[in-house]
């Protein structure tokens, strides 16, 4: 199982394991992460599940056309390691990964 590790802005920590091909959104809403609002349910229409992204990009395709144009929309500045959540999918069993949720989402 994938592991995830979100960082909120004040430091505090919250690791959960996940089924592979469970968005980290998904992952955070099913495990109550703060800071995850997911308003859209994933369509990646609404923005509110923006995170920085600590390691390589490499195991996720790069942004859609759609994701790039709603991660000009975020509530917390985009940086050059910002993705959706909804987003993201771990495809291999024993990833560890580490997001940092941005300080609001709204």
């Amino acid at each position: 199982m994938p592991s995830i590790t979100y960082v909120n802005d004040d430091g505090s920590q919250q690791t959960v394991q996940v089924a592979v091909a469970t968005s980290l959104m998904k992952a955070a809403l099913a495990n109550q992460v703060p800071g995850i609002v997911g308003e859209c349910g994933g369509s990646a229409t609404c923005g509110t599940c923006h995170v920085y992204l600590d390691h390589s990009t490499e195991q996720f395709a790069p942004p859609s056309d759609d994701e790039e144009d709603m991660l000009e929309w975020t509530a917390a500045p985009r940086a050059e390691n910002s993705r959706l959540s909804c987003q993201l999918v771990p495809t291999q069993d024993g990833a560890e990964l580490v997001v940092r949720v941005p300080v609001k989402q709204v």
